[in-house]
């Protein structure tokens, strides 16, 4: 029998005046992600050159790899290279043909010991890619931030068909949970709190980590949660690399 995914924290309640700055914040990040100048909406050449493991950014539904780019930078200028999926654009195709296509990259380019970075949909592509197209076994590797990987009640109420892939209860969500042998290669981030993703993104048999912050997109750009995500890309403890801000912080 069908069993539902685990549902981590699960449906938490906050008060109005948590709920409404976390929207705030968020969507202050995406605006400024939208109002970037064209010359900033190419993927920089730089990107392309490294000598460690490669990675591959995979991008939520509605978003480009834009919302990525403050990550990619980071782990770029530490010698990685780092790829994204050209015709992606907002992630609004199905999940198994978005995780097809971003597995034509890997194959196309011969990558190995690939370390997914992910956000909210892009976790259910990555997972996807990991226990149905990487046949190859090239993804090393994934780390997932804000992922609904149980799923969002939003889904059951907004009239919009990208959205539906997350209810709770579609048939495909429900079968990708009962992949649990890829669970152990996951490090799942979430935050505190998520007014999108209010199931929570924890993930059995994974690595479950939390950021200080509220919001679905802040840790997208904020130094703290981006040194977190950093660390577990690099294979670190990605709470040392908080203890390690806060302690410089607090030096004299």
């Amino acid at each position: 029998m069908t069993s539902a995914p685990s549902r981590g924290r699960g449906r938490r309640r906050v008060g109005l005046v948590r709920f409404a700055a976390t929207v705030v914040t968020d969507y202050a990040f995406v605006w400024r992600v939208h109002l970037v100048p064209r010359s900033g909406r190419v993927v920089p050449a730089r990107w392309r050159h490294g000598d460690r493991a490669p990675v591959l950014l995979l991008p939520g539904v509605y978003e480009t790899w834009r919302h990525l780019r403050v990550i990619g930078e980071r782990l770029s200028g530490l010698g990685h290279p780092v790829v994204v999926v050209p015709g992606m654009r907002h992630n609004r195709q199905p999940i198994p043909a978005t995780a097809e296509a971003a597995q034509r990259v890997l194959d196309a380019h011969d990558l190995r010991g690939v370390v997914v970075v992910a956000h909210s949909k892009g976790g259910l592509v990555g997972k996807s890619m990991m226990v149905g197209t990487d046949v190859d076994r090239r993804i090393e590797r994934m780390v997932a931030i804000n992922s609904p990987f149980s799923g969002t009640r939003w889904s059951r109420v907004l009239p919009n068909p990208a959205l539906r892939a997350f209810s709770p209860s579609d048939a495909a969500l429900l079968q990708l949970a009962e992949q649990l042998e890829a669970n152990e290669r996951i490090v799942s981030m979430a935050s505190g709190f998520d007014a999108h993703v209010t199931e929570g993104s924890e993930l059995p048999g994974a690595e479950n980590v939390t950021f200080p912050v509220d919001g679905h997109f802040r840790p997208l750009g904020n130094p703290a949660c981006v040194d977190m995500i950093v660390a577990a890309v690099e294979g670190e403890d990605p709470h040392a690399a908080v203890d390690a801000l806060s302690a410089e912080g607090s030096a004299p």
